[in-house]
């Protein structure tokens, strides 16, 4: 019988973290080497990871399968992404409206189909 704990995990090591991502721990370690991923290391350099992280590596699967961005691209990429996500918040803060022609981010696109 499979037990499930009911507690939310504030860290995970690096095999836990890879694990639960569904990713080899050699490609986390690549991904930090790389800057996507922004682990704390403990006294004896263990990284670990916070469970949000978990959020990041899901978004590079999907960029990585979707758009087939290799990883030398994918902190440019993301980065971009979240400047047109801030600038859109701006933009509805104040009330005004991004123009029908304008392209929109894929997580602006997300919403406006929920």
């Amino acid at each position: 019988m499979t037990s499930y704990s009911l507690m939310r995990v504030s860290r995970l090591s690096l095999d836990s973290f890879a694990q639960r991502a569904g990713i080899h721990p050699e490609l986390v370690r690549r991904l930090v080497a790389l800057g996507l991923l922004e682990p704390t290391r403990d006294g004896s350099g263990r990284l670990w990871f916070a469970a949000p992280q978990l959020q990041v590596v899901a978004r590079i699967q999907r960029l990585r399968a979707g758009l087939s961005v290799n990883y030398a691209a994918l902190g440019l990429v993301m980065d971009l992404l979240d400047r047109v996500e801030a600038l859109e918040a701006a933009l509805r803060a104040t009330g005004n409206r991004l123009p029908s022609n304008t392209v929109r981010s894929p997580s602006s696109m997300a919403r406006c189909e929920e």
